[in-house]
């Protein structure tokens, strides 16, 4: 079978973006007629270093993989190279998910122990499920949450300034890349610098300069002249390739010999803060442009030092969320069917137990601020605001997915929400997350029982 070496996955194979191991078992419930019901739950059991809070993203993306399921003669004949049994790949090419999802709102925050996503399907199909939920979510969550932290900075100790994706470049991959600007605007930046993420999200597109035009031409003031030539009061000049301060110098010159109104200048490199004040004094109606090394840290560092921008451009910290790289996400089986009836089911593993039972997320608010949440059972009555929403039932979308723009409005209000000491940079404290006695006594009733087993 002739396959292409670009590594990008297509409607043809994105069933196969899935652990070997998924479909091992898969094979192995359906050969042994074992398809009973089972609930999944996708939660990060520990927030990474200093997050007090997640944000939820991803789900749209981990949806559509659902709606669209699909192995066809592609994965099929893949499959079949692999050795897996004919009868059991006959029944994945007609596989449709048939199940239940309920989830968190996209824009949503979210804290340790509260599933994101809850799948209830026959296990067959909630199996197959894993790695594109937890690869989904938990990537656009952890970017959501990095670049909140930066609007976050903003509105605290800043004057409205925008904040533009520019890491693209820096991302893990393309999909990656595209899914961090997504994120990121989540998150509550204006734009990116790439342009397949604007295409594909409708999210506002953003560019400048680079090095390499100032360096094509004989002279920094021929290059600035030429894009002036081009694109008039649009331009925005980079002044750092050579001495930042002179370049802004030569700026107002030509802005002044060519009667435009640049839109903005960009600082790319040294002390951002000193340099920036130094450049206001030169282009006083100008706005200026942070790049280099940018993240919530720097941006705090420079506005509450007197920085003077109009803007950021973060590009490897968003992307890659480099203070926190990683989110341990987990997809576990919570209950399964026995003898007609749902049943709760954990692990016990140490550092690993899980909480068994489909679940209930209660948030509750005091004085237009989030005070705690209860984890409980889906059945239980308990105060607070439901965060769970219903997105599939018996495999068909009952959930109407907002536009990005109000998805970013949803997330800026629930975040102000969330308490100042719960959303600081370093050791932010713990969000109160309380589990509800249903949910406590299952808990211990059945650890006792399957402690009991293991004698």
């Amino acid at each position: 079978m002739a396959r292409t070496a670009y590594g990008y996955i297509t409607p043809e194979n994105l069933a196969l973006f899935t652990d070997l191991y998924e479909l091992t078992m898969m094979q192995g419930y359906y050969n042994q007629s074992h398809n009973p019901t089972a609930t999944f739950d996708l939660f990060f059991r520990d927030l990474p270093p200093n997050r007090g809070y997640m944000v939820a993203a991803g789900l749209e993306q981990a949806i559509h993989y659902i709606e669209t399921l699909s192995f066809g003669e592609r994965a099929i004949d893949y499959l079949t190279e692999h050795g897996f049994d004919e009868e059991f790949l006959s029944h994945l090419a007609t596989l449709e998910f048939t199940g239940d999802v309920r989830a968190f709102p996209e824009g949503t925050p979210v804290f340790a122990n509260e599933p994101l996503l809850e799948v209830t399907a026959p296990i067959l199909q909630g199996q197959l499920l894993e790695t594109v939920v937890i690869n989904q979510i938990g990537y656009q969550s952890l970017i959501a949450t990095k670049a909140v932290r930066m609007r976050d900075m903003v509105r605290r100790h800043g004057d409205g300034q925008s904040l533009v994706d520019f890491g693209s470049r820096r991302a893990h991959g393309s999909d990656a890349g595209v899914k961090a600007a997504r994120a990121a605007y989540i998150g509550g930046f204006d734009g990116t610098s790439n342009v397949a993420s604007g295409e594909l999200f409708d999210i506002p597109i953003y560019g400048t300069m680079a090095h390499s035009w100032i360096q094509s031409f004989e002279t920094e003031r021929a290059a600035f002249e030429t894009f002036v030539d081009e694109y008039g009061d649009e331009s925005i000049l980079l002044i750092d390739t050579y001495d930042t301060v002179a370049g802004a110098k030569i700026a107002r010159e030509v802005a002044a010999e060519k009667d435009v109104d640049l839109s903005g200048v960009r600082l790319d490199s040294g002390d951002l803060t000193a340099l920036s004040k130094e450049v206001h004094e030169i282009l006083e109606e100008t706005d200026i442009f942070i790049s280099s090394g940018v993240d919530e840290f720097k941006i705090r560092e420079f506005l509450t030092n007197g920085g003077i921008g109009a803007g950021f451009g973060p590009g490897t910290a968003l992307v890659t969320s480099t203070d926190a790289p990683k989110v341990e996400g987990v997809y576990k089986l919570v209950a399964v069917e026995r003898d007609g009836a749902m049943q709760p089911s954990m692990k016990l593993s140490t550092g690993k137990v899980t909480y068994p039972g489909a679940k209930s997320v209660r948030r509750v608010e005091r004085d237009d601020e989030y005070h705690h949440d209860i984890l409980a059972l889906q059945s239980e009555d308990c105060n607070g605001a439901e965060q769970l929403v219903s997105v599939v039932e018996d495999g068909t979308l009952v959930y109407e997915f907002p536009d990005l723009q109000s998805i970013q409005e949803h997330a800026m209000r629930t975040l102000s929400k969330v308490p100042p000491t719960v959303r600081k940079l370093e050791d932010p404290d713990s969000y109160d997350v309380r589990i509800s006695p249903d949910l406590d006594t299952q808990t211990s009733v059945l650890r006792r029982q399957l402690e009991r087993q293991l004698t």
